[in-house]
C-alpha cells in the first residue's frame, strides 16, 4: 500500500488520496470516478495486481491506462511506465495529479533541476507512477537508479514499436528485454492499440515472458461514424463535412504532404474556423506551440502529416479527416482512433482518389525495402483499399482486419445510412485490363478511357491506338464510370502502377482469370456523396448525446475553460465532455449527487463540487429570471 508526502509542487498534485486501497474496485470509484470496469479491464487489472504478465490489445479510448494506473495504485512501490512520446507524457501526468495522484515525468523536456527533484522524489518513494521515455530508461545510471527503489510494475506503452514489420517501428524498443534480465520479480504489461498477429508475436517474443497473458479487448468504437468518399474538389468537400457537422469542435485533418497541411489549415482558416498546420519541417517550438494550443483549446482544427498524433491524449476530438489516403489499415484504424476518446459521437471522414493509389503504390514499389517488407506493405495497402471500395457495412471488414468478427450492421458508416448500388462489371472490367495490355502496359488511366470511348485526340493518333482492337469498345459507359472501373482494379490488385512512377497502369499479377473470363467481378456503383445530416436519425449513437443546445453545458464549458486557463492544464483535465454532458442530464443539487456521476472521483469533488453546483444553480437563477421577466 502506497503512502507518499507529495513533495513536487510541479508535479504533485495539492492534496492526495493516500495511502490508497488496494480493492481494486475502490480506486476506481474513489480515485478515477468511474463506477464500473469496462471491457476486460477488471481481468487485466486483477491480473496485473496479483503480479502477473499480460499482453493488453485494446482499442484508442477503450481505457488502456487505467489497467496499468489502478495496479500501480494497489501495488506497493512505484510504477514505470515506458512511452515513446513526452506530450502522452505530460498529458497522462496532469491527469493523474488532478485525481490526487503522485506521478511525474523523466525526459529530455525537463531541466536539470527538475529531472534532479524527480528523481529524489523517486528514490524517497514519493511517486505512485514514473513516466520515461525508452532511450533513457536504457542508460545504465537509469536501470541503477531503478534498481535502488521498490517497483510496483513496468508498464511499456504503444508497444506495437517494437514490431519492425509494424507501422510505427522504434528501434529503442527491441533493447526493452533489459527489464525482464534485470527485473525479473516485477510485473510487465505490455499495450497497444493496434497490432496484428505478426506484431503480437514480436510483443511478447522481445518484451514479455512465456507464461504472460493476452488480453484482446473489442476493438469495435460504435461511437465513430465511418464515412468514405471520392475526391471531388476535396477542400471544399472537407469545409462543407465541418461546417454541417463539427462548427466550433476540435478536429485532425490528415494530408499527406508538409505543403498540403499548410494549404489546408490556410484555407480552412480562410472561412471563418481556427485551423493550424502541424509536420516535421515546422521549427520544434512552431510544433509544440501547434500541438499545446490543440490540445488546451476547444474547437481548433489541425492539419497534419502523419507526424501528429500518437499518444495524443485528448478525449474531445469530434472529428478526424482524411484528405488523402493512409498507407495501411492499421495507419487507418489508428488515425480515426483518435477521435472520441470520451465515448462520445464522433465521425471519422475520409475522401481519396485513384492518383491516391498510384501515389503510394509507386512510392511502396520504389523504397529501400526488402521484398518481403515490400509484400507485407502490398498487403496492408490492399486491405485498406477493398474496406474502402467495400459495399456493406463497414464494420465487419474493419474488424476482420484486426481478427474480430461483428455480425449484422452497425447503422453507423456511409454504408449503413445509405447502402450503395453493385453491378455486375465483369466485362467492363476485362476490357479495361485488354486495353492496358494492348496499348503496352505504360499509360495512365486517362489515355486508357479515352481509348475505351473512341477518342479522336492527339496522343492516341500519334501512337496508333485507333487501330487497335480496342479502341471504341467501351461507349456504353461513360468516362466516371470507367474511372471507376480502373480505381477499383487497382484497389483489388488486378492493375498495378508502373513501377517506374511514370503514372503508367501495368496487368496485375493476379488479373489471369478474369481476363480470360474464368470469373465474375461485382463492384459498387461509384462512391456516392458524403450522407446529409438528415439520415443520422438511424445512427447507433445520437448526436444528442452531446447537449450542445443546454444552457448549463454551455455554462459548465466556460467555467471549465476558465479554471484550465488558471491551472495551465487542458479543459479536459478538469472534465471530460462526457461527464459534463452527464452533469447536464443528471443536474444534481448536492454533492453526494454530483459523487454519483462517471468521471468525478474524490479528489475531484473536493476541488470542484462546489464550484460545479454553482454554475448550474446560477443557470437555474437565470432562466427563473427570464421567466418571470416574460410573465410580467
Amino acid at each position: 500500500m502506497n503512502q507518499h508526502s507529495h513533495t513536487l509542487t510541479r508535479t504533485m498534485p495539492q492534496a492526495a488520496l493516500a495511502p490508497y486501497s488496494s480493492d481494486p474496485q475502490k480506486l476506481l470509484e474513489d480515485v478515477f470516478g468511474y463506477q464500473s470496469f469496462r471491457g476486460q479491464q477488471a481481468r487485466i487489472v486483477d491480473s496485473v495486481v496479483a503480479g502477473k504478465h499480460a499482453l493488453v490489445l485494446m482499442p484508442t479510448g477503450g481505457g488502456k491506462s487505467l489497467c496499468f494506473q489502478i495496479p500501480a495504485l494497489a501495488r506497493a512501490g512505484t510504477a514505470v511506465v515506458i512511452s515513446p512520446l513526452i506530450a502522452l507524457m505530460r498529458d497522462q501526468v496532469e491527469a493523474l495529479t488532478h485525481n490526487g495522484v503522485a506521478a511525474a515525468v523523466l525526459n529530455s523536456s525537463l531541466d536539470s533541476a527538475t529531472q534532479r527533484e524527480t528523481e529524489a522524489a523517486f528514490f524517497d518513494g514519493q511517486l505512485d507512477l514514473l513516466y520515461i521515455a525508452p532511450e533513457r530508461l536504457l542508460r545504465e545510471s537509469t536501470l541503477r537508479m531503478l534498481e535502488g527503489t521498490p517497483l510496483a510494475l513496468f508498464a511499456i506503452d504503444e508497444a506495437h514499436c517494437v514490431s519492425q514489420w509494424g507501422h510505427d517501428f522504434r528501434p529503442e524498443y527491441l533493447k526493452l528485454g533489459v527489464l525482464g534480465e534485470r527485473f525479473p520479480t516485477v510485473p510487465r504489461i505490455a499495450l497497444t492499440a493496434t497490432a496484428d498477429e505478426r506484431t503480437r508475436a514480436e510483443i511478447r517474443r522481445c518484451l514479455l515472458p512465456a507464461d504472460a497473458e493476452t488480453f484482446i479487448d473489442s476493438f469495435d468504437r460504435p461511437n465513430i461514424r465511418y464515412q468514405i468518399g471520392l475526391k471531388n474538389r476535396p477542400r471544399d468537400q472537407l469545409l462543407e463535412f465541418i461546417k454541417a457537422d463539427h462548427r466550433n469542435h476540435s478536429g485532425i485533418v490528415y494530408c499527406f504532404s508538409r505543403k498540403k497541411t499548410e494549404q489546408t489549415a490556410a484555407f480552412l482558416s480562410s472561412h471563418g474556423l481556427r485551423a493550424l498546420p502541424y509536420h516535421a519541417g515546422l521549427s520544434d517550438q512552431e510544433r509544440r506551440t501547434h500541438q499545446d494550443r490543440f490540445i488546451r483549446e476547444d474547437g481548433l482544427i489541425i492539419c497534419a502529416t502523419i507526424a501528429f498524433g500518437m499518444g495524443i491524449d485528448k478525449p474531445d476530438v469530434r472529428f478526424v479527416a482524411h484528405l488523402d489516403l493512409p498507407k495501411s489499415m492499421e495507419a487507418y484504424y489508428q488515425e480515426t482512433g483518435r477521435a472520441g476518446r470520451d465515448g462520445l459521437p464522433a465521425d471519422a471522414w475520409m475522401v481519396y482518389s485513384l492518383a491516391d493509389i498510384m501515389q503510394i503504390r509507386q512510392l511502396l514499389e520504389q523504397s529501400g525495402a526488402s521484398d518481403g517488407q515490400k509484400r507485407l506493405e502490398r498487403e496492408r495497402l490492399e486491405a485498406l483499399l477493398a474496406y474502402c471500395e467495400h459495399a456493406s457495412c463497414r464494420r465487419p471488414a474493419l474488424l476482420d482486419y484486426f481478427d474480430e468478427a461483428y455480425e449484422g450492421e452497425c447503422g453507423n458508416c456511409d454504408n449503413c445510412l445509405k447502402p450503395p448500388t453493385t453491378w455486375d462489371a465483369t466485362e467492363a472490367a476485362r476490357k479495361v485490363l485488354s486495353c492496358v495490355y494492348r496499348t503496352g502496359q505504360r499509360f495512365g488511366a486517362g489515355h486508357l478511357v479515352d481509348v475505351l470511348l473512341g477518342k479522336s485526340t492527339d496522343r492516341i493518333a500519334r501512337f496508333g491506338h485507333d487501330e487497335l482492337s480496342v479502341f471504341g469498345i467501351g461507349v456504353e459507359h461513360d468516362k466516371a464510370t470507367w474511372h471507376s472501373v480502373v480505381r477499383q482494379l487497382l484497389a483489388l490488385g488486378h492493375l498495378k502502377p508502373d513501377p517506374e512512377g511514370h503514372g503508367g497502369m501495368m496487368l496485375g499479377d493476379d488479373c489471369r482469370d478474369l481476363l480470360r473470363g474464368e470469373m465474375s467481378l461485382t463492384l459498387r456503383a461509384d462512391l456516392r456523396p458524403k450522407q446529409r445530416r438528415g439520415s443520422r436519425s438511424t445512427s447507433r449513437k445520437s448526436r444528442d448525446d452531446i447537449p450542445s443546445d443546454s444552457p448549463s453545458w454551455e455554462a459548465l464549458r466556460e467555467w471549465r475553460t476558465a479554471a484550465a486557463g488558471e491551472q495551465g492544464v487542458p479543459p479536459y483535465v478538469i472534465f471530460h465532455d462526457a461527464t459534463l454532458a452527464a452533469i447536464v442530464e443528471a443536474q444534481p443539487e448536492s454533492m453526494d449527487e454530483l459523487a454519483e456521476i462517471s468521471g468525478v472521483g474524490q479528489h475531484k469533488l473536493k476541488r470542484y463540487g462546489e464550484l460545479v453546483l454553482n454554475v448550474l444553480a446560477s443557470v437555474e437563477e437565470s432562466k427563473a429570471e427570464s421567466a418571470e421577466s416574460s410573465s410580467g
